[in-house]
């Protein structure tokens, strides 16, 4: 499910050529001993450098991909359900039979009203009606295609899979607002790391909370794996230990809790850059590999109902951290699902005014609280369950 976790892994050794087939005998020969099989080098979500030591039935491309589609077309009924309260609000605006003035202004209303942002709904609008002229469409169903195809298009660029295994191990540093749903989402992705063979070790670098570093500790046991957490302690050295635990230990992964706060607290930013230069520094410490100091990624965790207000959150800890990527959470019975063509519009805007930069990608999104509940990003699938259409 989760292919996305790629990982390096040591070249295989060349398979040996079966033996030569020889003409037939009076009398049978000995069977030739069997060729071991070669260590098959893969990607996390199959296996973890090396194929598994556990037993399982041979499946043929179509079995996977049919299991694939399947588990897919799953999530995207769920995904879909979540935001029928956004979807259903646009597809009223298509259920009338002419395509006029009257049409554009509903859309533009249903689009400002999802969160979309002023700057997106302006050049979704612009670009529905060049298409509409250039097509020559004549009724609102194939305008709904035609903002369909415009909204994958602006989405695109934030449909990016989270790299693993280029760094040893990969550091993930996870922050956010309080009630974001950050320390779940940790949990889950958690889960799914070790579910596909990943090693992980947790830091509970949120050790203002005592709630925070019991939930992480919860999923820590419930998936087994191990967790560096010091109550009370200095959360940037909590973060450095649980660096050179993890590169101690060869673990993959280490996945950094930080304490939620809010982009206004300036003493509590100034504390997450304080964790991410430490975290910078463990990386530099002696027997440290790699030329990319960590953390690797910086996720921002944001609640899907807030709307431009989750907007308002990226552009705060991007300034104060520059962020890697995001996982939207929450976005279940929400009316402000549209916020997501906000961020995709600044994303733009922000690669014409920092050299090197791109769009935040969003790795995930979430529609509840299930383990299944949290997947990666599709521009279409999310377009299309936006709008309220089949997959």
């Amino acid at each position: 499910m989760f292919s996305f976790f790629r990982k390096k892994a040591p070249a295989p050794p060349p398979i040996a050529p079966p033996p030569i087939a020889q003409p037939p005998a009076p009398i049978p020969a000995a069977p030739a001993p069997a060729v071991p099989a070669a260590p098959v080098a893969g990607r996390i979500g199959s296996a973890l450098g090396q194929s598994l030591p556990v037993p399982q039935a041979p499946s043929t491309p179509a079995e996977s991909a049919t299991s694939g589609a399947a588990t897919r077309s799953s999530w995207f009924g769920r995904l879909s359900a979540g935001l029928r309260k956004t979807g259903s609000s646009i597809s009223q605006v298509f259920t009338g039979t002419r395509i006029d003035d009257a049409l554009y202004e509903e859309l533009e209303s249903a689009l400002l009203m999802a969160d979309a942002g002023v700057a997106a709904t302006q050049w979704l609008l612009d670009e529905v009606k060049r298409k509409v002229q250039a097509t020559g469409a004549s009724n609102p169903a194939q305008v709904r295609n035609i903002l369909a195809d415009l909204l994958t298009q602006l989405l695109a660029p934030l449909e990016k899979p989270l790299v693993i295994g280029q760094h040893l191990p990969t550091v993930i540093m996870v922050t956010g607002v309080n009630g974001a749903g950050k320390t779940t989402s940790i949990g889950k992705l958690t889960r799914h790391l070790a579910d596909s063979g990943a090693t992980v070790l947790l830091a509970a670098a949120d050790t203002f909370r005592a709630a925070a570093r019991e939930q992480l500790a919860v999923w820590a046991e419930r998936n087994t794996v191990e967790i560096v957490s010091q109550a009370g302690g200095d959360p940037a050295a909590v973060s450095f230990d649980a660096v050179s635990a993890g590169r101690a230990r060869g673990k993959d992964v280490v996945l950094v809790d930080t304490a939620g706060r809010l982009p206004t607290q300036l003493h509590l930013m100034e504390e997450l850059k304080k964790i991410k230069r430490t975290i910078a520094k463990a990386g530099e410490a002696p027997g440290a590999q790699g030329s990319v100091p960590p953390p690797h990624e910086v996720l921002l965790v944001i609640d899907g109902n807030t709307g431009q207000n989750a907007l308002a959150q990226v552009k705060a800890f991007d300034a104060a951290l520059g962020l890697t990527g995001l996982i939207v959470t929450k976005l279940d019975g929400t009316a402000k699902g549209g916020v997501l063509a906000a961020i995709a519009q600044w994303g733009q805007e922000r690669a014409k005014t920092q050299a090197g930069a791109g769009p935040v990608p969003v790795y995930f999104i979430g529609v509840g609280e299930k383990l299944e509940d949290l997947e990666t990003f599709k521009a279409r699938e999310f377009a299309l369950a936006l709008l309220g259409q089949d997959g």
